[in-house]
């Protein structure tokens, strides 16, 4: 005997939910949540002291899942935060209005291979667009937000503040289906950097820690011009991209300037076997990225 759409459902919330995932109800058939807004709330129930948001009202409670999804065919959403995941969210052209520009996988896959690691095999789903989710532990002691574009084009993120829909829900485009890895990897570190930019300074630094931050850049550069000068065939790339990305904060910061990373960067892959057009095209998307996510406002006295 076949399950009806409202017992497959309810198994996938289910399901979700073993997991450690937290889980609301999403509109039959789509993906806005299923709850009631602030507008709305009629401040009973759990929202008797004021509305509770589905973030706060997402669930692993079994009990309460059935009485949910007993109620209708609900799509299932999983509340990123509250599970303590960090779901990066490879999109297709089509669904960011272009059609002819490389999609998310695409997109994500190039950026692991400059960073010198393999694209992580972890749990991950298939989107009712063609588009992918791959499941992630986030770090512990750290509260990641969603972002948009800060990874790469057509690569997003849900943590908290976010929902994803699960796997199991259909929608009028196509259903969400699980495609491999049957549990949530753990954060990569690299990943973890380029969502946790460095924290702005609150205040002017001294004379004295300027001085000593600027000496402290002009060492930065001198050794990672060697790391890339040096870099063994087949971590060339890989190599001259950390570099750029270490030192665009200094860039940022005023400790260097931009020309002259650029120079030493470009001279020392060369050195080491790049073409000119490889280490311009790689040191431009790295300073690029570091440049903008480590921007500190340096306040005058």
């Amino acid at each position: 005997m076949t399950q009806g759409p409202r017992s497959a459902l309810l198994y996938a919330a289910l399901d979700a939910a073993e997991r450690g995932w937290h889980v609301f109800p999403l509109r039959p058939g789509g993906k806005p949540p299923a709850l009631h807004g602030e507008k709305s709330c009629p401040r009973t129930g759990e929202c008797a002291t004021g509305h509770v948001k589905w973030e706060q009202r997402a669930t692993t409670d079994p009990d309460r899942i059935r009485a949910a999804w007993t109620r209708a065919p609900f799509n299932v959403g999983i509340a990123t935060g509250p599970s303590g995941l960090v779901v990066i969210d490879l999109d297709t052209p089509e669904h960011k209005g272009s059609s002819d520009a490389p999609d998310g996988a695409t997109t994500f896959g190039a950026l692991c291979e400059r960073a010198g690691h393999a694209v992580p095999d972890t749990y991950r789903v298939r989107t009712a667009s063609g588009g992918k989710h791959l499941y992630f532990t986030a770090p512990p002691g750290v509260r990641l937000g969603n972002t948009a574009g800060t990874i790469a084009d057509s690569v997003d993120t849900r943590a908290w503040g976010g929902y994803v829909v699960a796997a199991g829900s259909t929608t009028p485009a196509g259903p969400y289906e699980a495609l491999c890895g049957s549990q949530a990897v753990s954060l990569p570190s690299w990943l973890q950097s380029i969502l946790q930019p460095a924290p702005k300074a609150s205040q002017a630094p001294s004379v004295a820690i300027t001085e000593q931050s600027r000496r402290y850049a002009d060492v930065a550069l001198t050794n990672e011009a060697r790391n890339v000068a040096t870099a063994q065939h087949g971590a060339r790339e890989s190599t001259l991209f950390r570099a750029a990305r270490a030192l665009g904060r200094f860039v940022a910061w005023g400790d260097l300037p931009r020309h002259v990373v650029e120079q030493a960067l470009q001279e020392a892959g060369e050195a080491a076997g790049l073409t000119a057009a490889e280490c311009r095209s790689t040191l431009r998307s790295a300073l690029n990225w570091s440049i903008t996510h480590n921007q500190v406002r340096r306040e005058t006295a």
